[in-house]
């Protein structure tokens, strides 16, 4: 074998060995001749931003059975798209996701541009899945850098620099071994490679198409890279949550700002989150305070959530949401932190039948 990593050698584990994953197309059948729906390439590069495979597989196909086509989402009601992807967190990817559709489909006629400029150009596109989804639906070779691939980079070429500040050193590394033949192919071998080979911890090197040439199983350092800076600690906020539930079952419900975290996502009605809990009920009614709080974690933060429930008559009127009638509440539809607030609320109030 070659003291030079290559493409060759990734491409032949990645024909043996790739994951069957909803949204990809086998090598073989690309070998034949098929090319993949950039719909559904599209999608699954846009769920996949900042989560995980295993909890977006549901998602995905969940979503490419309501909506099987770009057109299809695109006429959906906002409401039932951002209801169906609560709980995949980062929600301006749902706001985007319909932005895009509704270009796509009103300005592109239903079909994705291939190129990386056209297709950047989108809402919610930007240069990684550009490349993505370039590379992958239309087999141009572009440089697809994503935390996998960072990973293997790392380690093959031995970049002791931490991230972020190594970003630019390991995506010149990644252009010089990205092939004009299967770019599609290789840039998920990549990253196929970094998820069951190369992980995080305990790298399985015996099983590695580029064993040979790593600097970093060489030196011995291979479970030490990358690098990364120390990330500052995360500050705590603290709100409150207030659950209502009417006589007749109809729980009050808001929903949030398109702009800002949670956007356009159903939710409890509270006041702002901040340094100490800000006291605003949306209405007058008997509250009672919950011993429990919910905790959640965002991205650059930890919420603490006070919980505060009250029972209403079916003549209350709130001045901050709506009452949603219980037919018409599923709690699937509220984003994580508000299921949490849910789960702890549901058994403090009477009559709870959901």
């Amino acid at each position: 074998m070659s003291e030079q990593a290559n493409a060759t050698d990734l491409l032949s584990w990645y024909d043996r060995h790739a994951r069957e994953l909803p949204w990809r197309m086998a090598p073989a059948r690309r070998q034949a001749g098929e090319w993949p729906d950039p719909y559904r390439v599209w999608l699954s590069e846009v769920m996949l931003q900042q989560t995980t495979v295993a909890a977006v597989k549901s998602y995905f196909e969940r979503f490419t059975a309501l909506w099987p086509s770009v057109n299809d989402l695109a006429a959906a009601p906002d409401a039932q798209v951002m209801g169906e992807w609560a709980g995949l967190g980062y929600y301006a990817r749902a706001r985007n996701l319909l932005k895009c559709a509704r270009v796509v489909a009103t300005d592109h006629g239903g079909i994705f541009p291939n190129s990386h400029a056209a297709l950047i150009s989108l809402p919610g596109i930007g240069p990684y899945t550009a490349a993505a989804i370039s590379a992958i639906a239309f087999d141009h070779p572009e440089v697809v850098v994503d935390g996998n691939v960072e990973r293997v980079m790392a380690r093959l070429h031995a970049i002791q620099t931490p991230l972020p500040a190594a970003k630019p050193e390991l995506t010149a590394e990644a252009a010089k071994l990205t092939p004009a033949m299967r770019p599609g192919d290789y840039a998920q071998a990549v990253m196929d490679l970094g998820a069951t080979i190369c992980t995080p911890k305990t790298p399985a090197c015996g099983g590695c198409p580029w064993r040979v040439p790593c600097k970093a199983r060489l030196g011995g350092i291979a479970a030490d890279l990358p690098r990364k800076t120390p990330k500052k600690a995360k500050p705590t906020r603290l709100g409150i949550a207030y659950v209502a539930r009417r006589s007749d079952g109809a729980w009050l419900l808001e929903r949030r700002p398109d702009k800002g975290l949670l956007g356009g996502m159903l939710g409890w009605p509270g006041g702002e989150w901040g340094d100490a809990p800000l006291d605003a009920p949306p209405m007058s009614a008997d509250w009672r305070a919950l011993p429990e709080e919910a905790r959640h974690t965002f991205t650059h933060f930890h919420l603490r959530l006070e919980i505060r429930v009250a029972e209403v008559s079916v003549e209350a009127t709130p001045n901050a949401g709506a009452f949603l009638p219980p037919q018409q509440f599923r709690p699937s539809d509220l984003p994580t932190v508000m299921r949490k607030v849910f789960t702890l609320a549901q058994p403090a109030l009477a009559g709870s039948d959901i």
